[in-house]
């Protein structure tokens, strides 16, 4: 991708994908790497701006992530965050030490508006701190430009050399400002046009994959998803017939689902392209019967939707690519890009079938993050109701039922669970919430219904706040909109009997229920 970039040194930060949203947010382009990347890599990609972002260590210890003092003299413009900021002060000769004050969560820091990277900021600012250790002194050659009741280096900059240390957070939401001072950085500092825009990625992704693929023929796994909907009318804008799109239906998908994705994709759709389905649903629920262990049920769906494509690729012959949804998270907590621990094994990222007879592997979405992706999809014209479908987990709602999975409780949880998005989106929440499903508990209690007894299930409502699903807060939904979907799925969905609202945060507790 020959364009404008900055590039995210990654020392660790908990924050990694959070600085290249924000860079991105900028119009500008953004990629993240290890910090031991070769010093002769970042000169060939010769980047506008480096960023080095937050970590857990502490800069002077002999183990701790470094790098050679050579990043600071490329002439390159280059900004530390927290650690990366420590580590800038530390190998250019200044002091980092531990500090006296502890400094945690948001702060009022005061800072020299008359600085380039403080430009229009407010002089007395709320910004997001999280450290230990603190600069003592700054590093020859830096003045301070920033301050704090605690901290008496909260921001230094070396301005003839380009060098800006910033030791809070302005990545994060909690940091007022920290877009516009990361805007100041790429687009004033750096010197960014500012050209990365979602037309011109559409624009350009649909050319590539022509010149890409020529004549040859296309395989997609679609799951009715956002990542793989939009890769596959990626694929179908650029060589229409050329792409087969197989779905597998696994009776694990929300109410109805199986068939929106039809209606959108197949025969009387608007897309040019060859749509398989295969309905699926009794082979999954024989092969799921008697599993109760999560990490179980996840690999036997996983590795049972892989079986089924596999059947039909055989149908299908030899193809010369095989499109995969994979997008810029997925690399990184898979530890292919940045630094941090890997977080997930993703089926997008090295899961590739076994027998499918292919040559190469085409990733449309692979630079892009989820909000990326979604602004793709508008670009290209895909429904909103399918661009701004809630998150969906690959093993469906085979992690949404406690214990055995059985088609008599997928159908309860479908049901409740429409009965739930149905009144969230008649209140208008939908937008604002984060994740909102139903989930159906192993528990069974007594009720009493219509002057009977009854012994049934209990259905679980989760709703949550996220920016990056890394961390989530249980949602307020009004106690209004829970009772009266509560009434609702206890009169409309036969077999439940009992409704909990789920409190529980990230962490301790994870978004899903297994």
């Amino acid at each position: 991708m020959n364009q404008e970039k900055v590039i995210v040194l990654d020392f660790g930060g908990q924050y990694n994908q959070l600085v290249a949203r924000r860079v991105r947010e900028c119009s500008v382009y953004c990629e993240i790497y290890s910090y031991r990347i070769d010093i002769e890599q970042i000169k060939a990609m010769n980047p506008k701006g480096i960023i080095l972002t937050g970590g857990p260590n502490s800069c002077y210890q002999e183990d701790s992530p470094t790098y050679g003092k050579e990043l600071f003299e490329l002439g390159i413009p280059v900004l530390g965050l927290c650690y990366g900021a420590q580590l800038m002060m530390h190998i250019l000769g200044g002091n980092v030490k531990c500090a006296p004050v502890r400094e945690y969560g948001k702060t009022e820091v005061f800072v020299n508006p008359k600085t380039q990277l403080f430009e229009d900021i407010t002089p007395k600012t709320v910004c997001w701190m999280s450290h230990n250790d603190y600069i003592e002194s700054v590093a020859p050659g830096f003045e301070i430009t920033a301050h704090t009741a605690d901290c008496p280096v909260a921001a230094a900059e070396n301005e003839k050399n380009k060098l800006y240390a910033i030791q809070f957070h302005p990545e994060v939401l909690h940091t007022e400002e920290g877009t516009k001072m990361i805007f100041n950085f790429v687009r004033k500092i750096c010197g960014c046009s500012g050209s990365w825009r979602m037309d011109s990625f559409v624009e350009d992704s649909i050319r590539s994959i022509r010149d890409k693929v020529g004549d040859g023929k296309v395989l997609c796994a679609l799951s009715g998803g956002v990542d793989s909907s939009v890769a596959a009318v990626l694929l179908s804008k650029a060589v229409g017939n050329q792409l087969t799109c197989v779905f597998v239906d696994h009776g694990l998908l929300r109410k109805n689902e199986g068939d929106e994705v039809e209606a959108v994709f197949g025969v009387n759709g608007a897309y040019e392209l060859n749509f398989i389905r295969v309905n699926a649903q009794e082979r999954f629920y024989q092969k799921l019967k008697g599993i109760t262990e999560p990490e179980e049920k996840r690999k036997m769906i996983g590795e049972e939707f892989i079986r089924v494509f596999e059947e039909e690729a055989k149908k299908i012959g030899a193809v010369d690519f095989l499109v995969q949804g994979t997008i810029y998270p997925d690399v990184v907590e898979s530890g292919l890009g940045g630094e941090s621990a890997v977080i997930k094994s993703h089926h997008n990222v090295g899961g590739l079938p076994d027998c499918v007879d292919f040559k190469e592997i085409v990733e449309p979405l692979r630079n892009l993050f989820k909000d990326e992706v979604r602004k793709a999809g508008l670009e290209l014209g895909i429904p909103e109701h399918l661009v701004f479908r809630q998150p969906f987990p690959g093993p469906g709602l085979g992690i949404r039922i406690i214990g055995e999975v059985t088609a008599e409780k997928v159908r309860i949880v479908q049901d409740a669970d429409a009965i739930y998005r149905e009144e969230i989106v008649n209140v208008g929440l939908d937008k604002s919430i984060g994740q909102y499903f139903a989930a159906l508990t192993n528990m069974r209690s007594v009720g009493v219904m219509g002057d009977e007894r009854t012994y049934d299930y209990a259905v679980a409502l989760r709703a949550v706040n996220t920016v990056d699903f890394m961390t989530a807060e249980a949602a307020e939904v009004p106690f209004a909109v829970l009772q009266k979907v509560m009434g609702r799925i206890i009169n409309e969905v036969n077999g439940v009997n009992r409704v909990v609202y789920d409190l529980t945060s990230k962490p301790p507790g994870t978004i899903e229920f297994e």
